[in-house]
C-alpha cells in the first residue's frame, strides 16, 4: 500500500538527473513507484512537492559513535622530548583508551543519539557502526552482553537513521596473537561470546527493515588467522550475504609489522587468504602498493574511505586514481567524527590527490565505462552513494522501485547552488562553500528532517550536554 507521494522538479535517479518525477513511497519505507517526466500524471496533482532538487541520501560506512564525544580532545602536542618523537595514531589511540575506559551504557546511547542527528542533518541516512565497545568498565560482561550494542541501535532508533550494526571481534593485542593490553578489556571476546552476540542482535533485529548486522574483525593484528576464519565461517551459517568489514593498512607501522608476521603486506596477505569479494569492506587500506590496489579493485569489495579521519590521524593518503582508474568501489565514513558531513568527506578525498600530485580535477571517472563523466563532484559523490549502500549490505544508495525511501532536499536558496543544474550542482555541493545545503530529509518513508531541524534534536541535544558535562565537568 502506498502512504504517500513526493513530486520532484529535479531528482537523481540511478541513471543520472531526470525531471518532474513522482515518488510513491510504500507503507514499508521502500519505494513502490519511481516516475520521471510526471508533470501530467494526476498523482502529481495531491503529491508533497520537494522544496527543491532530491539527492539518494550519503551512506556512512564507517562510524565509531562514541568517539564523537572526544572530537577536539586529542589536538595537543605529546610533551616527549625524546629526539624524533612525535604524536602519531598510536599515541592518539592512548588518549582514546583513557577516555573509553570511562563510558557509561546511558552516556554511550546519547553520544550515539546525538551524533546521528547531526549525521542525518548532513545528509548522511545510514550508518555502518563498527561497534567494538562492548563490556563494562573492569571488562566483564553486562548482564546482557549485547548491552552497549542495543544502547547504539536504540539510538539509530530514536534518531531514525538507518543501521547496519557490525560487533567487532577484537581479541589479541599485536600480529601473531600478541595479548592484549589493559586498556583494550572493554573490547575483548573470545570466538565463542562473539558469535553468541551476532547471533542474540540477529534474533532480535532480523526483521527490522533499518537495521542489518553484519560482523567485524578489527583487523589482521586483533584477530588471529583462526578466529578470523571461525568468525567469518559463524556468519556464513548464519547470513552468507552479510557484511564483513575490517580495518587493513592504515597505518605504515601495521604494513611493517604484518610483514615481520607474515612476509606479506596486509592486504596481500587478506587478499590471498580469504575470499574477499562485494560483501567485504576494508577499511582505510591507505598503504597498498600497485598490485594491491589492482587486486583490490578487481575483487569487488569495497573501500572505505574517512578522509577528515586519516588526515587527523596523519595516515597517509589512499591511492585513490590508480583504484578509481580500475573501477574499483569505495565508499565515505566519518569514522572518528571529527567531521560529520559527506561534503567535506568527498571534498578532502579529491583534495589530498591535488596535494600530493600539484594538479586538479584529479578523480573523475574517465574512460568507456558506463559511468564516465569529467565531473569530479558527480564521479565522488554517486559512486560514493554506491560503494557505501554495498557495503551497508541493505537495499539503500539509490532512489529506484523497491529501494528504501532514503533521500536528501536540497535548499535551493542555498547562494553556491542557486543557477547550477545536474553535475554542476553536485560540484557546487562538493566544492563550494561550507554552507549545508541540507534542507529536509527523508529515511525509510518518514520525514526526520524538516527545514534544517530534526524532530529529535531539542530533547537528544540536552541528554547530550548532560553526557558532556558528566565526561567533562
Amino acid at each position: 500500500m502506498i502512504q504517500a507521494t513526493l513530486f520532484a522538479e529535479r531528482a537523481l535517479l540511478a541513471d543520472g538527473w531526470a525531471r518532474d518525477v513522482l515518488f510513491e513511497i510504500a507503507t514499508d519505507g521502500s519505494l513502490a513507484e519511481v516516475v520521471p517526466d510526471s508533470a501530467e500524471d494526476p498523482r502529481a496533482r495531491y503529491a508533497r512537492r520537494a522544496a527543491g532538487p532530491v539527492i539518494p541520501g550519503m551512506p556512512n560506512l564507517h562510524s565509531h559513535a562514541f568517539q564523537r564525544a572526544m572530537a577536539g580532545l586529542t589536538e595537543h602536542a605529546g610533551e616527549d622530548d625524546a629526539p624524533g618523537a612525535a604524536d602519531s595514531f598510536w599515541t592518539w589511540r592512548e588518549v582514546m583508551y583513557e577516555f573509553v575506559n570511562r563510558l557509561t551504557p546511558g552516556q554511550v546511547e546519547a553520544i550515539a543519539a546525538q551524533l546521528y542527528v547531526e549525521m542525518l542533518k548532513a545528509g548522511y541516512t545510514a550508518v555502518g557502526e563498527f561497534h567494538y565497545l562492548h563490556h563494562n568498565l573492569d571488562g566483564t560482561p553486562y548482564g546482557d552482553p549485547a548491552e552497549l550494542s542495543e544502547r547504539v541501535i536504540r539510538a539509530a532508533k530514536l534518531t531514525g537513521i538507518g543501521i547496519t550494526h557490525l560487533p567487532v571481534l577484537y581479541a589479541k593485542g599485536g600480529f601473531g596473537g600478541k595479548p592484549p593490553g589493559h586498556g583494550q578489556r572493554r573490547f575483548l571476546n573470545d570466538i565463542e561470546s562473539y558469535l553468541r552476540l551476532v547471533e542474540t542482535l540477529r534474533a532480535r533485529h532480523g526483521n527490522d527493515p533499518q537495521v542489518r548486522i553484519g560482523i567485524a574483525p578489527h583487523s589482521l593484528r586483533a584477530v588471529t588467522p583462526e578466529l578470523l576464519n571461525e568468525a567469518i565461517a559463524g556468519i556464513d551459517r548464519m547470513d552468507a550475504d552479510a557484511p564483513i568489514h575490517i580495518h587493513i593498512a592504515e597505518q605504515i607501522q601495521e604494513v611493517e609489522d604484518c610483514l615481520s608476521w607474515s612476509g606479506q603486506r596486509p592486504v596481500e596477505w587478506l587478499l590471498d587468504n580469504q575470499a574477499v569479494g562485494p560483501r567485504w569492506c576494508l577499511v582505510h587500506a591507505t598503504h597498498m602498493i600497485a598490485s594491491e590496489t589492482n587486486r583490490l579493485a578487481e575483487s569487488g569489495a569495497v573501500a572505505g574511505l574517512c578522509p577528515t579521519t586519516e588526515a587527523n590521524l596523519g595516515d597517509g593518503l589512499f591511492p585513490a586514481p590508480e583504484y578509481l582508474a580500475r573501477h574499483g568501489a569505495f565508499g565515505i565514513g566519518s569514522d572518528s567524527h571529527i567531521s560529520v558531513s559527506p561534503v567535506e568527506e568527498l571534498r578532502w578525498l579529491e583534495y589530498g590527490q591535488r596535494l600530493s600530485l600539484r594538479r586538479r580535477n584529479v578523480l573523475h571517472s574517465a574512460g568507456t565505462a558506463a559511468n564516465a563523466t569529467s565531473s569530479v563532484g558527480t564521479t565522488l559523490f554517486t559512486r560514493a552513494v554506491a560503494g557505501g549502500a554495498q557495503a551497508l549490505g541493505r537495499r539503500i544508495g539509490a532512489l529506484a522501485q523497491g529501494c528504501r525511501a532514503d533521500l536528501v532536499v536540497l535548499d535551493p536558496e542555498t547562494p553556491v547552488l542557486l543557477g547550477k543544474s545536474d553535475e554542476r550542482l553536485l560540484d557546487a555541493l562538493v566544492f563550494a562553500g561550507n554552507v549545508n545545503p541540507v534542507r529536509d530529509v527523508m529515511v525509510g518513508g518518514t520525514w526526520l528532517v524538516e527545514e534544517g531541524r530534526h524532530r529529535a534534536e531539542d530533547a537528544v541535544l540536552a541528554r547530550f550536554r548532560s553526557t558532556m558535562t558528566e565526561l567533562l565537568g
